[in-house]
């Protein structure tokens, strides 16, 4: 039977020893050292440069001192011997594999590369590749890469849509319970948009029309701050009032009079329709003073939503239209 090697002590020389641990070290990092080589394309001949440096240091040393010390070449042998005793002195490739394999999942090992990974030859090694310029360009044009934006766009899309949805299914939800609470429990909900729907999505609209009319009032205020301060206060308020109004007409009339809908309605999928087709944009003005008189006292125009059966408030009266939902228009 064979017996199992006898651990060998290193050589008491000091210069011997250093320069088998350091040749030990760079042959354990020589893998990774041609990958780092095969990569230079990517990192430059900078970032190679910093390996060629680091692989010049103590860190081969510490790999190599790790190795010896752990006793890992000894185990590996020792394992393969000890396994081939009873059979003979032949190892065949599958045997050797599966002793590997078990040399490499045990603490010794695990424990050798511990000791490598945190000692301070690797974390220069580390620090000298993260703050290299290549290292940085790499990273720069990874990050500014079309697939990466193509990720994150489809991420930040796919969040707006889950809210989207989530406030979708919330207000129609309460569209329904109000149609039980008026019309009783056995009404259908039907095609027509409800209260809760149009409220929240009237919300949505005039946050983004104020949105433009700032955004409007602070380009033309950069324009007049370069001839001076607009004077008297009361033409500056006129004037910001009448640009209220504008963006406010034009915001409502131009959605409803060419898309059917405004975004705060696209967004819970709410369309106006006279007849079956869009408003034209003099009905879309007649609705818009309607949708103000429905506001002014306390929004009560909007009250015969709830008992209307094609659920119209006081502007789809006087325009003459009615608001459905997107997907069931076509049963109108």
């Amino acid at each position: 039977m064979t017996e199992p090697p006898e651990h060998i002590e290193p050589e008491d020389d000091e210069g011997g020893l250093t320069s088998l641990l350091g040749r030990a070290g760079a042959a354990a990092m020589r893998p990774m050292h041609r990958v780092a080589r095969s990569g230079r394309e990517a990192l430059n001949d900078e970032a190679g440069r910093a390996i060629d440096g680091v692989m010049a240091g103590p860190l081969p040393e510490a790999i190599g001192r790790a190795i010896v010390e752990q006793r890992v070449i000894e185990r590996v042998v020792a394992e393969a011997a000890h396994a081939k005793a009873a059979e003979g002195p032949a190892l065949d490739q599958a045997e050797i594999a599966a002793i590997v394999r078990r040399a490499l999942s045990s603490p010794a090992v695990e424990q050798a590369l511990t000791s490598v990974v945190e000692s301070p030859a690797t974390t220069e090694f580390v620090d000298r590749l993260v703050h290299s310029p290549a290292f940085k360009k790499a990273l720069k044009d990874t990050l500014s890469s079309p697939e990466v934006r193509a990720a994150l766009m489809e991420q930040s899309t796919s969040f707006a849509g889950e809210i989207a949805d989530a406030l979708r299914r919330r207000a129609q939800r309460a569209d329904a319970a109000l149609a039980v609470r008026f019309h009783g429990e056995k009404h259908e909900v039907g095609n027509y948009g409800g209260l809760a729907t149009r409220g929240v999505g009237l919300v949505v609209d005039v946050l983004l029309a104020h949105l433009v009319f700032l955004l409007a009032g602070a380009m033309i205020g950069l324009v007049s701050g370069m001839i001076g301060t607009l004077r008297p206060a009361w033409v500056v308020g006129t004037i910001a009032a009448f640009g209220w109004l504008i963006v406010l007409v034009g915001y409502f009339v131009l959605f409803w009079s060419t898309a059917g809908q405004t975004p705060g309605m696209r967004l819970f999928r709410l369309r106006v329709l006279h007849g079956h087709e869009p408003p034209a944009v003099w009905r879309s003005l007649v609705r818009l003073v309607g949708l103000v008189l429905a506001i002014i006292p306390c929004f009560a125009g909007f009250v015969p939503v709830l008992f209307d059966r094609r659920r119209r408030a006081l502007q789809d009266y006087l325009a003459g239209t009615v608001v459905v939902y997107q997907d069931r228009e076509q049963a109108i």
